[in-house]
């Protein structure tokens, strides 16, 4: 349990490959239809021949989703994609929670890598070209921080206002956070999680690693190619007791513990014997009170790459021994979506609770021979009281945590 006072998942959102909504994603996970399809959203060298997870809506389209021409905004011009995206998720998680957050010392915690940098990447090639092309107002929110100034006045929250960027671990850090605010008592209402859109700077910056596969990736699998990026948002609202006891629904979910290490391996690698991920998934447990054999499902980050999946089932093998739990990626349907996967992943696991079901790890075929480590084939109904959810990011920062079944749903 968080220290401090028991912190619950209110409401979940999000937006991503396989559905605009969370009942779309829920549907996708079920029929276990992959989001992953050719490039559209900009031009590049690429498009053809490395797959993404786009969502399927222009800038256009989320703008007039979220009615944005009536809504007060300071800015003149269209927010940038991610925080478009941002909003999307980040409405259905408030709505699904049904808590009116005028009422209540609210927080907005939310994470992202690419930040405007959609917007930026627009405005250059003309501007090289000729110093007086271009407004500079297309590109003055380029900062991340600014995407989540842009959300929490959509929102309307101004309590607190806090942005994360640690990779691909930022949106679970972002929760964390949170939840360390809630337990606390400093916050009655936290917003947390992540977005981040497709650029044409961390796909060619991904490539140039060498780590993105050709064809739709295959997480876990003895002939992993390497990753697929993707995009998307997701949120989760979490609120404290006190919150709790004034809601008119019951909660999804509890957060029971969490852990986020640094192995200072390496830049871009996750060290070989998964060190981080180890210390990350033994402090979660020991936060939660909770042994290896209560662990029902792990979502894993499961990128695809050689090193990190290796590297992560090395780490289970270790803590979990023979008690390895039901396991999947679930990158497979919507591609890595970098800072906004842990929001993602998280309102996925948030689901396994309250379906109480497992998800497919898609493409799936050979086990590693290294671990031995199986992920499931199918999506299946499953007793779920306890998931582990995995957010690995550049850097060695390793995040997991623990989601457990709500009282109010026992």
């Amino acid at each position: 349990m968080v220290q401090g006072q028991q912190v619950y998942v209110a409401g979940v959102g999000v937006i991503s490959a396989i559905g605009h909504t969370t009942g779309e994603t829920l549907r996708a996970l079920q029929q276990g239809t992959s989001g992953i399809g050719p490039l559209t959203l900009f031009s590049s060298l690429y498009q053809d021949v490395l797959p993404v997870g786009e969502v399927s809506l222009s800038n256009e389209a989320l703008a007039e989703r979220l009615n944005l021409r009536s809504h007060a905004h300071t800015h003149t011009v269209s927010p940038p994609r991610t925080a478009l995206l941002g909003m999307a998720a980040a409405r259905q998680a408030v709505d699904h929670a049904g808590i009116d957050l005028a009422a209540w010392r609210c927080g907005l915690i939310s994470a992202t890598t690419v930040g405007g940098m959609d917007r930026t990447e627009r405005f250059f090639p003309a501007f090289l070209e000729n110093a007086n092309a271009g407004h500079l107002r297309d590109v003055v929110h380029h900062a991340c921080g600014d995407i989540t100034e842009l959300m929490a006045e959509d929102l309307q929250i101004g309590n607190f206002i806090s942005t994360i960027n640690t990779a691909c671990s930022s949106s679970v850090n972002a929760i964390m956070y949170g939840a360390r605010l809630l337990a606390q008592g400093m916050l009655d209402v936290v917003v947390a999680g992540g977005a981040d859109a497709l650029t044409k700077f961390t796909l060619n910056g991904f490539n140039s690693l060498k780590i993105l596969d050709t064809a739709p990736c295959r997480p876990f699998d003895a002939s992993r190619n390497g990753l697929n990026l993707g995009e998307g948002a997701g949120y989760v609202v979490l609120v404290g007791e006190r919150v709790r006891r004034q809601l008119q629904r019951p909660v999804l979910a509890t957060v029971a513990g969490f852990g986020n290490t640094n192995d200072a391996y390496h830049q871009t690698a996750s060290s070989p014997e998964g060190r981080g991920s180890y210390a990350a998934m033994t402090e979660a447990l020991t936060m939660a009170g909770l042994s290896v054999e209560a662990i029902d499902y792990i979502n894993l980050h499961g990128t695809g790459t050689v090193n990190n999946d290796l590297s992560e089932s090395t780490a289970i093998q270790r803590l979990f021994g023979d008690h390895v739990p039901a396991v999947s990626s679930t990158k497979a349907f919507t591609g890595h979506t970098l800072g906004a996967s842990g929001g993602i992943e998280a309102v996925f696991s948030v689901l396994a609770l309250t379906e109480q079901c497992i998800f497919p790890n898609l493409r799936f075929e050979q086990t590693m021979p290294e671990t031995g480590i199986t992920p499931q084939r199918t999506f299946a109904p499953a007793a779920v009281r306890h998931v582990m959810s995995n957010s690995f990011g550049f850097g060695g920062n390793c995040s997991s945590i623990i989601f457990s079944t709500s009282p109010d749903r026992v």
